[in-house]
C-alpha cells in the first residue's frame, strides 16, 4: 500500500494530462516499437508543455 500511494502522485498526473488535456486516450500504431515510440512523442510532448508552463529554470 505504501508503495502504491506513492505511485499516485508520481505516475498518474502524467496519464490524467495525457488523456485530458492532450486528448489521446489510446495508442493508433499497432506493435511493441511503434507504441513504444508512440507513448515517447506522447511523453516529450507533456514534458514540453511543463517546460513551456513553468519555464526552463
Amino acid at each position: 500500500r505504501f508503495i502504491y500511494g506513492k505511485r499516485l502522485g508520481t505516475v498518474e498526473p502524467v496519464f490524467g494530462h495525457i488523456n485530458t488535456m492532450i486528448g489521446i486516450k489510446r495508442f493508433s500504431l499497432r506493435g511493441k516499437t511503434k507504441v513504444n515510440a508512440q507513448w515517447q512523442l506522447m511523453a516529450m510532448v507533456h514534458n514540453m508543455l511543463k517546460i513551456h508552463r513553468y519555464g526552463w529554470q
